[in-house]
């Protein structure tokens, strides 16, 4: 397998947590997304999104990590992401949406440079409204958090589960922007749970081999 990634990505460090806890070995093909590597012609031809992470496995290209992360859990079903009762699945998957799809896209690089470039925010602008979407997704997650977690140490039962694997890079992302988390004690409690796990540990992005 080769995955396309950017260490910084926090949509890259859902894909290596996942790749971590299957076990599987891949190899690290680094996009520099501030240097545009993922507009390239080659990687556009390769991925049309243009976006990361991209895994290849054989002649298989798949983008969007969450798409990713389900292939990996039907290819390599153990250990599983995905709760085994369909209400666990969908509450699972609900709590990993929440952050891929509502959190996560309103903070990602390419919005910040069009609030920066064209309608020309400055830094301290774009830092607050950051802040601002990550907070109002939070809020929701700690509560489900008290719903759905069993010892506190995942956001759903007893196990690692998809929700976790989205959960932790978008803690790193809240804290790269200097988000205050003193209201979400459930999310920062189960993110020091889980970055002790090595699956976890393995994939900070301060450790990939682009990283700089």
């Amino acid at each position: 397998m080769k995955l396309y990634t950017f260490w910084r990505s926090s949509a890259a460090y859902r894909a290596r947590i996942a790749l971590a806890l299957k076990g599987l070995p891949y190899e690290t093909i680094a996009q520099h997304l501030v240097r545009q590597e993922n507009r390239s012609a080659g990687y556009l031809a390769l991925n049309p999104q243009g976006l990361v992470p991209a895994l290849a496995d054989g002649a298989t290209l798949i983008s969007q990590s969450l798409a990713i992360i389900e292939y990996l859990e039907e290819t390599h079903p153990e250990p599983p992401l995905l709760p085994p009762d369909a209400a666990g699945r969908a509450q699972v998957r609900s709590m990993a949406h929440a952050i891929a799809c509502d959190i996560h896209p309103l903070q990602n690089l390419r919005v910040r440079n069009y609030l920066k470039g064209p309608l020309a925010q400055d830094a301290a602008v774009v830092d607050a409204w950051c802040r601002h979407w990550i907070a109002e997704g939070f809020h929701g997650l700690e509560e489900l958090a008290g719903r759905f977690s069993g010892s506190g140490r995942h956001l759903h039962g007893e196990r690692v589960t998809l929700a976790d694997v989205c959960l932790v890079p978008q803690m790193y992302n809240a804290r790269r922007f200097g988000c205050d988390l003193a209201a979400f004690p459930r999310l920062v409690a189960i993110d020091a749970a889980l970055a002790a796990l090595p699956a976890f540990a393995a994939a900070r992005p301060e450790l990939q081999p682009d990283a700089e």
